[in-house]
């Protein structure tokens, strides 16, 4: 799929600089300081530079959240997330493969969206998944190369959050979506006690690291029990941030995991305002091989805040 470039930049201003990207030829975007940034021919372009100490998620752990995601598994996690979008213009911060952006989409006909994430293998799927969605390789703990108030809605789903950054992204009366676990989410596959801890106040957290700069408008508790396969269970456990920790190489069926914090289904905290990441997308340790349950609890909030 060839890249529509002005579409594409868009959304983007240089990380050198600061100033609005445009497209300089057939797949090249630069800025009126001469900075220059190449495309991906598949209609993503990096503007992540060096010097990033997280990394992305692994071909493995995004092979096991597509069994998960398209899967239905968390259907109703992705039809909150779409009901609270609001706008034409969305921005998914950490977007994976593009689920969530993708349901969100599909609930308002015309608006487009940018997948930003930190994994090029993910923003490739992204891109790849939907005519409407363009790519951006980018690390979301720094300064955000995407033109001040510009989106309508960012979603942020079990994702590091960069509340400040996010705010001057979103248009005045935008739409901040975060996606954070409940205490009891995933609850039987952390039971062996080889996950990553859930804050019992996360929520709670969120909302109040977020009040100088966000209003809190809903926040929606989003349950359900999951029926569980001993596939579902490794998958659960081999999409998110605990199989860096505790998954071997080769178990997911998609290759080694690496180590570190990544920037989709959860990061390493950050300190002053910028949020950390959620643990809950893939928050099972050791789901597979000591005995699946026949069921876990899916336990969620859904939070809406509006940009002061």
């Amino acid at each position: 799929m060839p890249a529509d470039l002005n579409r594409l930049a868009s959304w983007l201003r240089c990380p050198v600089c600061a100033a609005d990207l445009e497209p300089v030829d057939h797949l090249t975007l630069g800025c009126a300081n001469g900075h220059r940034h190449d495309v991906n021919k598949r209609g993503y372009v990096s503007l992540l530079g060096g010097g990033s100490k997280h990394l992305g998620d692994t071909p493995g752990m995004l092979d096991a959240r597509d069994r998960v995601l398209e899967a239905g598994a968390y259907s109703p996690i992705a039809e909150a997330v779409a009901a609270a979008t609001a706008g034409t213009r969305i921005l998914d911060a950490g977007a994976g493969t593009g689920h969530y952006l993708r349901a969100a989409l599909t609930a308002v006909p015309s608006a487009l969206g940018l997948a930003m994430d930190l994994s090029p293998q993910a923003v490739a799927r992204a891109v790849r998944s939907s005519d409407r969605i363009d790519g951006l390789v980018a690390d979301t703990w720094r300064p955000l190369p995407v033109r001040s108030e510009n989106a309508d809605t960012i979603l942020d789903v079990f994702a590091p959050r960069n509340l400040p950054e996010f705010h001057r992204v979103l248009r005045p009366g935008g739409v901040l979506v975060v996606v954070v676990p409940r205490p009891d989410h995933l609850g039987s596959l952390r039971a062996g006690g080889t996950m990553l801890d859930i804050p019992s106040d996360k929520a709670e957290d969120v909302i109040a690291t977020s009040e100088a700069l966000y209003a809190l408008q809903t926040r929606e508790p989003v349950g359900y029990d999951l029926a569980l396969t001993d596939d579902l269970a490794a998958a659960l456990a081999g999409m998110g941030p605990s199989a860096r920790h505790t998954v071997p190489a080769g178990a997911m069926g998609g290759g080694a995991v690496g180590a570190g914090a990544g920037a989709t289904g959860g990061g390493a905290a950050g300190a002053g305002a910028v949020g950390g990441g959620a643990a809950g997308e893939g928050a099972a340790g050791a789901a597979a091989g000591a005995g699946t349950p026949e069921t876990t609890r899916v336990s969620v909030d859904v939070l809406r805040l509006v940009r002061r």
